[in-house]
């Protein structure tokens, strides 16, 4: 689990490259765009300009370069020519890139057009979610720590936070140990030490936090209905505290 400065130095560089496929998104209306559109797009700014390597495409075959996870889609959403990106929604875009043999993972929820109230403020509570785990992050921390601070805000504004998927260590695979839970107790789990990267990625859900596969085997929605926002980064466990390995052009942390 534990990576060498180098090694650390390469991630940093996936995810630089992985931040700018988001900023080149942000600069985009999404709206009347199908997610197959979305995915061929991101495929191809991967692969053109970056030199990079999608890295969700083929793994446990899977044959896209993002997931697109729209209002009650909570994760693994696949992209389809059939949906269209309405005024109003909200969209998750999970995006893994590889370079020089390394991977990074990050995803936001975009809101898509003038999007109510109600679904902002899931998608603002959600992303604050995500810095509070971060922020817990430091050598010595337990992974309870993050967990605990992801639920407690989460709970704190009358959210659900999904447990049955989690963060996962991250390097020159897509998943490797440790597994980090977006809840738990304080002071309690694995002890934190430099070297170690892994994804925060809170899944939070307007109502209950169950959830369920449908049929395809991939998209997990909510069992009632209701929105579900995520948001990701790569962070690694510096001397310092925490470094984000993905963090986008501009980007800070709320207060």
């Amino acid at each position: 689990m534990i990576k060498r400065p180098e090694e650390i130095a390469l991630m940093a560089e996936s995810g630089k490259l992985l931040a700018g496929v988001f900023a080149h998104l942000d600069g985009l209306s999404l709206i009347g765009m199908s997610t197959m559109q979305v995915n061929d797009l991101v495929d191809r700014f991967i692969v053109d300009p970056l030199e990079a390597r999608p890295a969700s495409k083929g793994q446990y075959g899977y044959a896209y370069a993002l997931n697109s996870s729209r209002n009650s889609v909570v994760c693994h959403g696949v992209p389809s020519e059939a949906e269209i990106l309405q005024d109003g929604d909200i969209v998750n875009l999970d995006i893994t890139l590889e370079k020089n043999g390394y991977i990074a993972d990050s995803s936001k929820t975009y809101l898509v057009g003038t999007v109510a109230a109600p679904a902002r403020r899931l998608v603002q509570v959600t992303y604050e979610a995500m810095w509070k785990g971060i922020k817990a992050v430091r050598p010595g921390a337990r992974l309870g720590d993050v967990g605990h601070a992801i639920e407690r805000h989460a709970r704190k504004h009358g959210y659900s936070v999904v447990q049955e998927y989690c963060g996962h260590g991250i390097g020159r695979e897509m998943h490797e140990p440790p597994q980090v839970l977006h809840w738990g107790r304080p002071r309690t789990g694995l002890v934190l030490r430099e070297g170690m990267t892994f994804t925060i990625e809170p899944m939070l859900n307007q109502g209950r936090n169950a959830v369920r596969t449908e049929d395809d085997g991939w998209t997990v929605v909510t069992c009632d209905g209701q929105l579900s926002a995520q948001f990701e980064h790569t962070v690694a466990v510096t001397r310092q505290g925490v470094r984000v390995l993905t963090l986008r052009p501009g980007e800070k942390a709320p207060d």
